[in-house]
């Protein structure tokens, strides 16, 4: 039996596997502290929760810090806190703590002493240099867009020494509360503004278009120390074990950053919340173990989809859109918009900051400026590394916009200098522009398979060959061996057996075109993309509650903002969209047909979700779980992801299969929750069992069906595109393992491979995917 030096240094280890936890005052840090024993019996080595520092009252995700010397109250405050980790060292866990240094949430003054310090005292508060605002733009005021008007100034009263405007409250500085409300307001050190000026007007810098998200220079010694200091003392004392540091790419040096997290944490296990583009890689220089896994996500969504599908899909979305969709275009489009829209206040500081260029007028430096952040083709550079993206960007819009090379050609050297403050704010602005414009824009407008249009995804690349994924996992295992896998986060626009389900579009794609064109002709819809978004959606979520089919549509509209915007909302449109919704429902043709198809490929997409969790759970890095999704959960994006999880129902189930229960591919979910705790109890277990990467051979009629690989002793083997396969069965196809016998830890099934192999059909009889360990 180990001792407690030994249960303390393996969870100062590199994590065997994670659990993610979204602990909120509805779910507490006692109620994460009493699934400690579920999560040890399920073959985690990690608890890995949201954000646990002090937030705004009524948050239900922790992402808007506002106290960081404080555990936030309403999910446990400290005392619960120790209670969570006292129970998981109990059960030799350790805890990965996500981490927010990029901003602070200020959307009530009064519950974030800092910021109510700043607008009390201006320049001179103690905490000045904490915010990253520009005091020299607006009269050395910080602008706050709370004003339902302009003309709503009058609507402002002095109460109990603060300055009220309906419920949100405001400091007074010291020696300016006489006279009347506005008067005393005209004295302040912030101004009220209308809320519509937040695209243009604003001198502080937030997180994506935020406003009630300031942005914070951590870059700062003092400001480091400060937003860290409770953190680094519970990594000291042993009750954290690992780091998660959301968006590093708002961070003036990341790999500063990472540099002084590192030498202050011990060099405790971290990943960065950053998004690689497809064929990026991280900063080599960078501190840290690798990603959150959006890259893995992706590589595996890749693998289950047939690029025989793209033909008829995209005949399809060229249909509904009128015209062949240009996704490149669309890219740049939705990214101007948000250069001129919503971070417009962002690219006018970074025009201050770079102040007059020769030859060039400020409306063309910002143009320019706009053209270059719309093409930028990563979310930032790191200068200097990826100045090579720099580089592209300026060369695109020198050959599409010759009216700008002048503007461009003035901007390119500014922008290189890598360090000064005109490159850092423009590396700082490329991440939130292409995190709106494509994440939050061009993925609710091209519908044309929404499998792909996730984060860290390319909904331009229609899968990928075996060999392709392949070659990925021996990359990962040479450059981030110990970065983090996933696919499902609180972030995914979908989670995993949603698009497991879906994957299978690509396989039917007549069929679905067909149910389409129909559904559209019986409950027509203005924007027929949106149509179709939404009824892939429904059909990879169903059955899902008629609420939640409404949430999410209307989000959806909402996000793509054509038809209808948050800001700006069409009722009519949406009564629209909401009545064909509830067609879905009310329907009998339509609520018949969705039945019939779902039932038809769901078993495919079980196989699917079986395939990808497996895949995901041994392939190269350290695989998370997100919280629920070790039985089947068809979530789509937040909040609806964030739904109570039952588990009572995975004690109950784990129990169940401990007993020797071997489950069918079933609704229970069941027989996933087989392989996510085989899996992982394998790799906690049996480390040396995966420290390599090879392929395995696949032989026979339907060997591009199987996705198989060696971890140096776990061979990992995987169904893909099971529709195909139904059509003509295994057959002839084999495994080329070594010879001598084997043993699926899943299901105890026991081969033994000679010359020939072992047979896949005789392996996959009972599950689609198999976990072997020599015998």
């Amino acid at each position: 039996m180990s001792g407690p030096r030994d249960s303390r240094e393996r969870r100062r280890a590199t994590p065997s596997a994670t659990y993610r936890l979204q602990v909120t005052a509805d779910f507490t840090l006692d109620d994460a502290a009493a699934v400690a024993g579920y999560l040890a019996d399920l073959g985690v080595s990690h608890a890995y929760t949201s954000p646990l520092l002090r937030s705004a009252a009524g948050s239900t995700h922790g992402y808007d810090t506002v106290d960081h010397a404080h555990v936030d109250e309403s999910r446990g405050g400290q005392e619960g806190f120790d209670r969570f980790v006292a129970r998981l060292h109990e059960h030799a866990l350790g805890l990965v703590l996500d981490l927010v240094p990029n901003h602070m949430g200020v959307a009530d003054p009064a519950e974030a002493p800092w910021w109510w310090d700043v607008l009390q005292h201006g320049r001179d508060s103690a905490h000045a240099s904490a915010f990253d605002v520009d005091w020299d733009f607006g009269d050395g005021r910080i602008r706050i867009p709370v004003l339902g008007s302009a003309d709503d100034v009058e609507e402002l009263e002095v109460v109990d020494g603060e300055l009220r405007y309906y419920d949100n409250r405001f400091p007074i500085a010291p020696g300016t509360g006489d006279g009347t409300a506005q008067e005393v307001h005209d004295r302040q050190h912030y101004e009220l503004v209308d809320w519509r000026r937040a695209d243009s007007d604003l001198n502080y810098r937030r997180f994506f278009a935020i406003n009630t998200l300031a942005g914070l220079r951590v870059e700062d010694p003092e400001v480091f120390d400060a937003t860290h200091e409770l953190v680094l003392r519970l990594v000291e004392q042993g009750a954290v074990d690992g780091l998660r540091i959301d968006h590093p790419d708002g961070l003036a040096d990341p790999k500063g950053y990472l540099d002084r997290l590192a030498e202050a944490s011990g060099g405790r296990w971290t990943v960065v919340e950053k998004i690689l583009e497809p064929g990026e890689d991280l900063p080599g220089s960078w501190r840290c173990a690798g990603t959150t896994g959006y890259d893995a996500l992706a590589e595996v969504d890749e693998i289950l989809v047939d690029p025989a599908g793209e033909a008829a899909l995209t005949a399809l979305d060229t249909e509904l859109s009128g015209r062949p969709v240009d996704y490149a275009q669309l890219v740049h489009d939705c990214k101007r918009e948000v250069t001129d829209g919503s971070l417009g206040s962002e690219v006018a500081r970074l025009v201050r900051v770079i102040g007059e260029l020769s030859g060039v007028d400020r409306e063309q430096q910002t143009e320019a400026l706009a053209e270059l952040l719309a093409t930028f083709d990563v979310y930032r550079s790191y200068l200097p590394d990826g100045r090579e993206h720099l580089d592209a960007a300026v060369s695109a819009v020198r050959d599409r916009r010759p009216d700008l090379v002048a503007a461009v050609d003035a901007l390119h050297p500014v922008l290189a200098q890598a360090g000064t403050e005109a490159a850092t704010r423009f590396e700082q602005t490329s991440g939130p522009v292409m995190a709106k414009g494509v994440e939050d824009s061009a993925y609710y407008r091209w519908a044309r398979f929404v499998v792909l249009n996730e984060v860290g995804g390319d909904p331009a690349r229609f899968g990928s060959t075996v060999e392709e994924w392949h070659a990925a996992q021996d990359r990962r295992l040479e450059r981030e061996p110990a970065s983090m896998t996933t696919l499902t986060t609180h972030d995914t626009k979908r989670s995993e057996d949603t698009r497991a389900r879906l994957a299978v579009l690509a396989e039917v794609p007549t069929e679905w075109a067909e149910l389409v064109r129909r559904w559209l002709s019986r409950h027509p819809l203005s924007d027929r993309p949106l149509a179709h978004l939404v009824w892939q959606n429904l059909v990879g979520a169903w059955p899902l509650s008629r609420e939640r089919a409404h949430a999410y549509a209307e989000k959806a509209a909402r996000e793509a903002g054509l038809s209808t915007t948050w800001t700006d909302v069409d009722e009519a449109f949406e009564a629209s969209l909401h009545a064909m919704v509830d067609a879905a429902y009310d329907d009998p043709a339509t609520n018949g047909e969705i039945e019939e198809f779902v039932a038809r490929i769901g078993p495919a997409g079980r196989s699917n979700a079986l395939a990808q969790k497996l895949v995901q759970l041994t392939m190269p890095g350290v695989p998370d779980v997100y919280q629920g999704t070790e039985l089947e959960d068809r979530s789509l994006v937040d909040p609806d992801n964030r739904r109570p999880v039952d588990y009572d129902e995975r004690r109950r189930l784990l129990a169940r299969l401990d007993g020797g229960e071997v489950p069918g591919v079933d609704d229970t979910g069941a027989a996933k929750l087989l392989v996510v705790s085989r899996a992982l109890r394998l790799r906690r277990d049996s480390p040396e069992l995966f420290t390599g990467y090879a392929p395995v051979e696949v032989t026979g009629s339907a060997a591009d069906h199987v996705v198989a690989f060696d971890r140096g002793g776990a061979v990992t083997v995987a169904t893909r595109l099971p529709v195909g396969l139904a059509a003509a069965g295994w057959g002839d196809t084999a495994l080329a393992l070594s010879t001598g016998a084997w043993r699926d830890v899943l299901t105890g099934t026991r081969v033994v491979s000679d010359a020939g192999g072992v047979t896949v059909g005789e392996l996959l009889a009972r599950l689609p995917v198999a976990l072997l360990v020599r015998e």
